[in-house]
């Protein structure tokens, strides 16, 4: 007897993707554009132009009540009483041993009232960890709305001009990880300047029946200026050069935020939160194992799972790899021992049974102008 077939979740974008002839695969559960044109060609219009992501499988939960606050300090690792109302931070959901459960963006809609928007394969595991961490705190409560809001996001450096036009909302006024809400082609919508690809860039949130709607206006408006539509695919290859984390390969439940080298989204003042006594010691210690970027000296491309060593000892494996469209050259990140982590150190990859010279560099490996 054999388990039934998972049945892929769908975005509200799903069959306007079929019809755009996008290559269509399984991702956290969701069936997902990876690829329409190509993984180089999108990946190259973001960087040169603009690119349009459906990233609606992301998730939202809500936090509101007079304590909601404090709620979202106990269960978040970053300080999210120092957000304004129209501001968002990231963040950490953290085990007690100061370890993932995930990361995500922490939204703060009113004095008592946040939205946390997490990823799309842990949706439901991020909703249980955060009602239970907040019980006892006080008037507080969490409602999963993921099914409430399609998200689409326009990134790139010619972003601003293609979406302007579709609002009035002061596009140029939004700070980086700032939030207005206004209407976008008419529809009523959250604008945040935040993303996940090293450019700068909106990401729109909206009720799911107008997504289709407004993703065919953006694709229209963003035509002359060689806005493309991208999959998971681009997605990935941007993100890895500005070396922003995936959870469940770079960060998961086994690696600490010091260890990712995100110490900088823990609010090391608060009182409390959940994981704070196992990072405060850890941080006294200091870490034994930290997250690195590598580049490839010769030819080869690291991939997740490949084995790294430093003097002939195995002493990590890669969590990402590839080699990317706008850097032209073979990059990944692996765990290093501290004592290998310094920029320029010689390491090596194992790719099918031959070890591949790296080296290990700076990161990000890409930073836009």
């Amino acid at each position: 007897m054999t388990d039934a077939p998972q049945t892929l979740l769908k975005t509200p974008l799903h069959a306007r993707h079929v019809a755009m002839g996008a290559k269509m695969v399984p991702f956290g559960g969701w069936e997902m554009p990876v690829q329409y044109s190509g993984i180089r060609e999108e990946h190259l219009a973001v960087r040169g132009a603009a690119g349009l992501f459906d990233v609606s499988h992301m998730g939202e939960i809500e936090v509101a009540g007079r304590d909601a606050l404090a709620a979202v300090q106990r269960i978040s690792s970053n300080d999210a009483s120092r957000l304004d109302i129209g501001q968002a931070h990231y963040s950490a959901l953290t085990t007690e041993a100061g370890t993932f459960v995930d990361d995500l963006l922490v939204y703060r809609l009113t004095a008592d009232h946040f939205m946390l928007v997490v990823n799309a394969a842990s949706i439901a595991k991020d909703f249980a960890h955060i009602s239970a961490g907040i019980k006892g705190v006080g008037d507080a409560f969490a409602v999963n709305t993921s099914s409430r809001y399609a998200l689409i996001a326009i990134q790139g450096p010619r972003a601003l001009e293609v979406l302007q036009p579709l609002t009035d909302v002061d596009l140029d006024a939004i700070g980086y990880y700032r939030f207005e809400t206004g209407e976008v082609a008419s529809q009523r919508s959250t604008i945040s300047r935040t993303g996940y690809t090293g450019e700068d860039g909106f990401e729109i949130f909206l009720p799911p029946a107008g997504s289709e709607r407004l993703w065919q206006t953006l694709l229209a408006a963003g035509t002359e200026v060689g806005l493309k539509p991208a999959g998971l695919g681009a997605r990935d290859t941007l993100r890895l050069e500005a070396a922003m984390r995936l959870s469940g390969q770079d960060i998961d439940d086994t690696t600490t935020v010091l260890e990712a080298g995100l110490g900088w989204v823990v609010g090391w003042d608060k009182p409390a939160f959940i994981g704070r006594d196992a990072l405060v010691a850890q941080k006294a210690a200091g870490v034994t194992r930290k997250l690195v970027g590598f580049e490839m000296v010769d030819r080869g491309i690291a991939r997740h799972g490949y084995p790294v060593f430093v003097k002939s000892e195995e002493v990590g494996i890669v969590t990402s790899g590839t080699r990317t469209p706008f850097l032209d050259k073979a990059i990944g990140l692996a765990y290093l021992p501290s004592t290998a982590c310094a920029p320029g150190t010689d390491c090596a990859i194992e790719i099918r049974g031959r070890r591949v010279a790296a080296r290990v560099v700076r990161l990000p490996f890409y930073k836009r102008g």
